[in-house]
């Protein structure tokens, strides 16, 4: 038997990158798959990953929402319910980093970041643990950053909005442990994506390795296999816990 046989997984942000990793890896595992986009340009892209999904043998849909939108959170959530009768697992993936510093940083600019990657996470765990409270099981993942815990000069908007996921989440645990409902972090490091691409080129890449023990960026299967691990009855004891997936780069 797989290890999410019959679940749903909700996975927001999941068009690409870390999130599509991590959806193909819960539907590998035999969880039935609710995933968010945002851009309209994404549709083929996330045609073809539904595509992917449901060739596991599991049912997979997209929806078109805005994490960042409590109104529209409330929407996705209620149409999962219709459509799957059930959420056992949320993974709160959608994140958006405008970096610069301080003294250039513009209020709307924090304001959107703190939005997308802080208040979403508000959004969808209020959403979710409804169902999941009448369940008396479920397990939450939120995705910090190693940057929420280290901090970053020209990352401070970034860095507050990761680092007050970690309290949230923290929090969250301490509230719903007595419903048997899970509420942990992870806090990947450097990870190969289109997001992070310009951070292998040349002698910048090459610093960046340089910090990191075990000697090289991570891979979205990096953290799709520690996101799976915390879905999953093997973790049926961990809570309110942050674990890093950064080769070592913070210790």
């Amino acid at each position: 038997m797989k290890a999410l046989e019959n679940k749903v997984a909700i996975v927001t942000g999941a068009a690409r990158g870390i999130g599509e990793g991590i959806a193909m890896k819960l539907a590998e595992q035999g969880a039935h798959i609710a995933f968010t986009y945002v851009s309209e340009g994404s549709a083929e892209k996330v045609t073809a990953l539904q595509e992917k999904l449901t060739g596991f043998g599991v049912k997979a849909k997209a929806y078109r929402s805005n994490a960042g939108d409590f109104g529209e959170c409330e929407s996705f959530v209620n149409d999962v319910m219709k459509e799957f009768g059930q959420v056992d697992i949320c993974v709160n993936n959608a994140g958006i980093s405008k970096d610069n510093l301080l003294l250039r940083m513009t209020p709307e600019s924090w304001d959107d970041v703190m939005q997308i990657n802080l208040k979403s996470i508000f959004n969808m765990t209020k959403q979710v643990i409804r169902p999941m409270m009448k369940a008396k099981s479920g397990s939450i993942i939120n995705m910090s950053s190693v940057i929420g815990l280290m901090g970053n000069a020209g990352q401070s908007s970034y860095a507050a909005s990761k680092a007050g996921i970690i309290g949230f989440s923290k929090s969250v645990a301490k509230e719903l442990g007595s419903r048997n409902i899970r509420c942990n972090v992870i806090a990947p490091g450097f990870v190969e994506t289109d997001m992070t691409a310009y951070l292998k080129e040349g002698e910048q890449g090459d610093k960046y390795k340089a910090g990191i023990p075990l000697g090289r960026f991570g891979t979205a299967e990096d953290i799709a296999n520690v996101t799976l691990f915390l879905a999953s009855d093997l973790s049926a004891y961990v809570t309110g816990q942050v674990i890093s997936v950064d080769g070592g780069l913070y210790m």
